[in-house]
């Protein structure tokens, strides 16, 4: 029996880029399932007998429209990079839904496919990456998802203050007002999945909380998602500190990228120390994102893959 899916495009500019120069997006996307897509107005659908087909049509259509939306410009990377993702590794099976949140979150890499399988199926995760990469992202994303579908009681997001020298009581201010400028970047991207409003209630609950490093030592703590973020500026102390605070029905998710160590010259970072000796725990996920999975502007991944090519040099 033959089914239709049809979606409705109503911007047409989003429409424009959808479809590409003389349809050319479209044609690519044929290629890919096989099937014809055809356009009337503001409606684009295909026609087929095999169900898969017509979710799979789906989820490039949600993943190009969501992407471009998002500030994507050159559409025809964003159709290519969409369709090799669902390509490589059954993307339209892997997602985040977050109770509340307007939208699917879907990877828009293989390596991200990959990392949100690890969320899902591993209680502890490293994720080390560049600027953009999505490794904190998709952790928060996850962590929203087992708080307000009650798997979870609580986030937990912390980072080390380097900057102030781990040494709070100096700057202005209650803890929360003397943190926030540090974790900010993680309330941004909980700001991108759910409302301001919804962070807000979460936090006066007591439901999300943040914290400086150095006031989780003497903590055990339970059915919670704790997310350290920035690790690569832990000591090795400090990482062993925060991994054992791990407590009964927790999941802990450390971020951080390597090459943005700001520590003291001849002291090692605790994330790179702390994967080193931890990577044939089979219970422990790794992944580590690369300037392919860059999903900030453009311009970004250039600058990334730049900087790597030099740091190669100089090693």
């Amino acid at each position: 029996m033959v089914s239709e899916y049809k979606i409705i495009v109503p911007d047409n500019d989003v429409l424009a880029c959808v479809c590409g120069i003389n349809d050319s997006n479209l044609q690519l996307i044929e290629e890919s399932l096989g099937v014809s897509v055809y356009t009337r107005g503001n409606e684009i659908s295909i026609e087929s007998e095999n169900p898969e087909i017509t979710q799979k049509f789906q989820f490039i259509m949600d993943r190009i429209i969501d992407e471009i939306y998002d500030g994507g410009k050159n559409s025809e990377d964003i159709v290519v990079s969409v369709l090799n993702t669902q390509k490589k590794v059954n993307a339209d099976e892997i997602s985040i839904l977050v109770p509340g949140s307007v939208k699917k979150i879907y990877p828009r890499t293989q390596n991200q496919a990959e990392y949100i399988n690890l969320l899902q199926t591993k209680d502890m995760v490293f994720c080390t990456g560049s600027a953009g990469s999505g490794k904190t992202f998709l952790a928060v994303a996850e962590a929203l998802r087992l708080v307000l579908s009650h798997k979870k009681n609580k986030i937990i997001i912390t980072r080390p203050v380097v900057e102030a020298g781990e040494s709070l009581g100096f700057l202005p201010g209650d803890l929360e007002q003397k943190i926030d400028p540090y974790l900010r970047p993680l309330r941004d991207a909980m700001e991108a999945i759910v409302t301001p409003e919804t962070v807000r209630k979460l936090s006066e609950a007591g439901i999300i909380e943040v914290a400086p490093l150095a006031y989780m030592r003497g903590r055990t703590l339970n059915n919670a998602v704790i997310i350290l973020d920035e690790a690569q500026n832990t000591t090795c102390t400090q990482m062993k500190m925060f991994l054992t605070r791990m407590g009964d029905n927790s999941k802990v998710f450390i971020t951080g990228d390597p090459t943005q160590i700001d520590l003291p010259k001849k002291t090692q970072s605790g994330l790179v120390h702390s994967i080193s000796i931890l990577y044939k725990i089979e219970d422990i996920g790794f992944m580590e994102l690369t300037a392919d999975d860059v999903v900030r502007n453009h311009l970004v991944k250039k600058i990334v893959r730049a900087y790597e090519h030099e740091s190669e040099k100089c090693e």
